[in-house]
């Protein structure tokens, strides 16, 4: 027996072509199916999205390669990574008064 692998929010918002919360609202609304593994993560059947892109394709008042702008990368980068700076953060300044003997 062959196991499908299900994909993530953000494998599925790099398909469409569209930011993460677009995907989560998609599915909130039942436009995109999705299935929770576990009852909190959101997982994606490949055959289902590439349905849906392709509905998208054929609905002219809908673009499908909406751009991401900076500040929402930006945005994003801090959203995701926001422990690792400041663990980095304390780390460097912990280097610091241990350096200089403090």
């Amino acid at each position: 027996m062959s196991e499908e692998k299900l994909l993530t929010v953000r494998e599925v918002a790099a398909v469409l072509n569209i930011s993460e919360k677009d995907v989560l609202d998609l599915a909130e609304k039942s436009q995109i199916p999705a299935y929770k593994v576990g009852g909190v993560y959101l997982r994606f059947k490949k055959e289902q999205v590439d349905e849906y892109k392709l509905t998208l394709v054929n609905q002219p008042n809908i673009v499908p390669d909406a751009k991401i702008t900076w500040q929402e990368k930006l945005g994003n980068f801090f959203y995701f990574n926001d422990f690792y700076i400041l663990a980095g953060l304390f780390i460097i300044l912990l280097l610091i008064i241990v350096y200089r003997g403090l």
